[in-house]
């Protein structure tokens, strides 16, 4: 697998080189966004591994100039732990956010993830999708746990599907407002966990400990794919 690390901490580029073996990892290093950029470009990494605190370019920015001709999973990796920092870089078009110091055990099951949620997002004609005993058939807008037949308010499945199609994911609060309500609503947190409420009553057999999707706090909400779908 072919990664891209754009960061300026030497350590915790030592870190990585060490975790990840060779005969499994292709790891090529960029200290700046401007070389990261360059990176992305020329080596077509299979993941991005960004820092937002780089010494030219703010790694948000790298971040936006990257999404404006590459859909590569990116994983932020960072020390801003506040919620305003993960929730700009998630709604700028990162995959997942890690705070440092992070273990590498997290880290490989965030890019897991990741690289799974690539592989299926194909094209938005992917007929169903099925994990855990929950079944969502995007064709005939029609959801089903365990067989049998969940009726969803169309708002409801809107915000089920679009969850769906970026399984693994974090969506923000205002990515899912804007999607299913519009942007006027993209501060409008109190409807969407009104609808998240009854969603979960729907379809979680334990809707206080949720299977299906997690609750970001602060940030948005993921759509949970079991290990192996």
């Amino acid at each position: 697998m072919r990664y891209v690390v754009i960061e300026d901490e030497a350590a915790i580029r030592r870190f990585l080189r060490a975790s990840l073996p060779p005969e499994e990892a292709e790891i090529f290093e960029a200290e700046n966004g401007k070389d990261g950029l360059r990176l992305v470009a020329q080596k077509n990494p299979d993941i991005v591994l960004l820092d937002l605190g780089l010494p030219d370019i703010d790694g948000l920015e790298v971040l936006r100039r990257m999404r404006e001709w590459s859909d590569k999973p990116v994983i932020v990796l960072s020390a801003r732990g506040r919620e305003q920092d993960k929730v700009a870089a998630l709604d700028g078009g990162a995959d997942d956010y890690l705070t440092k110091p992070f273990s590498f055990g997290e880290l490989t099951a965030r890019v897991r993830v990741a690289l799974r949620r690539s592989l299926r997002t194909a094209p938005p004609t992917v007929p169903t999708l099925e994990t855990g005993g929950l079944k969502i058939d995007f064709e005939a807008r029609q959801v089903f746990v365990n067989g049998q037949e969940i009726r969803l308010t169309p708002l409801e499945y809107k915000v089920l599907a679009f969850l769906a199609r970026h399984a693994g994911k974090v969506i923000t609060h205002k990515q899912l407002l804007a999607e299913v309500w519009g942007p006027a609503y993209e501060d409008s947190t109190h409807t969407l966990r009104v609808h998240m409420g009854a969603i979960r009553q729907k379809l979680e057999p334990e809707p206080a400990r949720p299977r299906y999707i997690r609750t970001e706090t602060g940030v948005g909400y993921r759509f949970l794919l079991e290990e192996g779908v």
